[in-house]
């Protein structure tokens, strides 16, 4: 698993967490787009070399079903059915000469692929 350093903004009604500087990072790239309606949308997707994989990107939809919980002026959103794979899980975003980008810390995860990207 993934050690985070971020400290999360705050405990979400649909138990995923975004830290700060995810929340950072995904202001900026908003910004940059001059996009006001995005939102982060993570869900579980069918696939990858585990089972499952995730999915995160922007939308700017909402669903029948979506929990969406805003992490100082990040909408995180979750559908129905990605929910129960996701709960307690942390979106981070990590900058270093090891790796770049937005990591998924999830404690429901029994196995993740080499790449990170897949679980089961």
């Amino acid at each position: 698993m993934t050690e985070f350093t971020g400290t999360p903004i705050t405990e979400a009604t649909h138990g995923v967490l975004l830290t700060e500087a995810a929340a950072a990072k995904a202001k900026a790239l908003m910004e940059r787009e001059q996009r006001d309606d995005y939102r982060l949308r993570l869900a579980v997707k069918s696939g990858g070399c585990s089972g499952l994989r995730y999915d995160l990107f922007f939308d700017e939809r909402v669903l029948e079903g979506d929990a969406i919980v805003d992490f100082g002026g990040v909408e995180v959103v979750i559908d129905k059915k990605s929910t129960p794979y996701l709960n307690g899980a942390v979106i981070d975003f990590e900058d270093s000469i090891a790796k770049s980008g937005f990591q998924i810390d999830n404690p429901n995860a029994q196995n993740s692929c080499a790449c990170g990207d897949s679980f089961h």
